[in-house]
């Protein structure tokens, strides 16, 4: 058990760990291989909701039955089905009225009414889901369900695409003397992009938490976390972020003003940094975490769209992948950020490598370079000496296999 200062981090957990939670998944013949395809997430007791979700104007029918439910429920849910595979996106009133049927169905196999459930669902674009088979795994589901690491294993295998690897972390804390866990999974390897990217992530809490408190962090640790991570600059259709808390935990109800709230919200940050920064490191065909600090900037925001400029770049994202020390790529990006940059004033660091002082060339090591640029993961710092905003971005570098991968994702 690793411990991070206000928290400690759970080594052997899942979505499950915290109270009051199962999950379960299994494979329903969405997939073209036998993995799993359809999973959920079910609390004993009604938890507090919150979401947030793709800001692309083009957003799958799960996306609106989901914020129906939460409204619906007075921030209530009782479980989320989620299927991969088929992203029932751009498919019209059959597309919605499938996304009812999902959740019409969840809810008669769990017993539950059809608003205490929520909707999700990622895969290919543009196709009809086959509901026999959804409805018919649905059915199937409850049985599936578990409270162990195995539940939580199978659900984070149903909610893979182009993942090569599964997500999660759990963390847990002492609120008002009680331990408190939070629990995350997510997938997400391509088009990811965010204001929020395809990319799904499920949070877990056992915490008592104030709903409107809840919304309130999860958008504000969104913009620090799962929408400072791109792969390939596109953003989805499908992209949601779901948090529930059963309130099992019996701590008095968090809210700003509560004298552990601080702890929470580090703890909850730092469940939803780990799990964007693996969708980053497993982007399509990547073969290293690109992280990007940039300092110095006239403001917080206008740090984090430069971050996100320099991590985004096609060309600095091919230079990491070449190991080449190109600095002038990474400047080029700051300069194209469209923020204040101070052109004489720009420092640039490829780890502890300087290789840039007052936006002038300084010389450094290639060798050391190359070597530095081979590892597994590359730390881009950019101090702009322009003022006090700050932020941090995470990518990966654009190999060969991108192309491959995405050039066949159809078939």
């Amino acid at each position: 058990m690793e411990v991070v200062s206000l928290f400690k981090v759970i080594s052997d957990g899942g979505v499950t760990s915290p109270k009051g939670f199962q999950a379960g998944g299994l494979h329903c013949g969405l997939k073209k291989t036998s993995r799993n395809d359809l999973g959920a997430i079910v609390c004993e007791v009604p938890a507090v909701a919150a979401a947030v979700y793709t800001t692309s104007v083009f957003q799958a029918a799960p996306l609106k039955v989901t914020r129906e439910s939460i409204a619906a429920g007075e921030r209530r849910l009782r479980a989320i089905v989620v299927n991969s595979g088929n992203a029932n996106a751009c498919t019209g009133q059959q597309g919605e009225a499938d996304a009812y049927e999902m959740r019409a169905s969840a809810a008669a196999a769990l017993g539950l009414a059809e608003t205490e459930v929520a909707v999700a669902s990622t895969g290919v674009i543009g196709e009809l889901l086959p509901m026999d088979r959804v409805s018919s795994g649905i059915a199937a589901l409850p049985s599936s369900l578990s409270g162990d690491n195995e539940g939580s294993e199978q659900f984070c295998q149903a909610i893979l695409t182009t993942d090569l690897v599964k997500k999660e972390v759990v963390v847990s804390l002492e609120v008002d003397g009680r331990e408190v866990r939070i629990a995350g999974a997510a997938k997400g390897s391509g088009m990811i992009h965010p204001n929020m990217a395809t990319m799904l992530a499920f949070v877990t809490t056992d915490a008592v938490i104030e709903p409107q408190s809840l919304q309130g962090l999860l958008g504000a640790t969104t913009d620090l976390t799962f929408n400072m991570i791109t792969v390939d600059g596109d953003t989805s259709t499908n992209d949601m972020l779901l948090t529930m808390a059963s309130g099992l935990a019996g701590n008095t109800e968090l809210s700003q003003s509560h004298p552990d709230w601080d702890a929470f919200a580090a703890a909850f940050q730092y469940v939803c940094q780990t799990l964007a920064k693996a969708i980053a490191r497993d982007g399509e065909g990547a073969s290293r975490l690109v992280e990007v600090t940039v300092e110095g900037a006239v403001t917080d925001e206008s740090a984090r769209a430069i971050a996100k400029t320099i991590v985004g770049s096609s060309l600095v994202k091919t230079a990491v992948f070449g190991a080449d020390a190109n600095w002038g790529r990474i400047i080029a990006a700051v300069g194209r950020a469209g923020e204040p940059v101070n052109p004489d004033t720009v420092d640039i660091k490829l780890g502890d490598i300087i290789v840039l002082t007052g936006s002038r060339p300084i010389p450094f090591d290639e060798e050391e370079a190359l070597v530095y640029l081979k590892g597994d993961t590359i730390a881009i710092k950019v101090d702009l000496h322009n003022g006090p905003g700050h932020a941090t971005a995470w990518g990966c570098d654009l190999t060969y296999d991108y192309v491959r991968i995405n050039a066949a994702y159809r078939t």
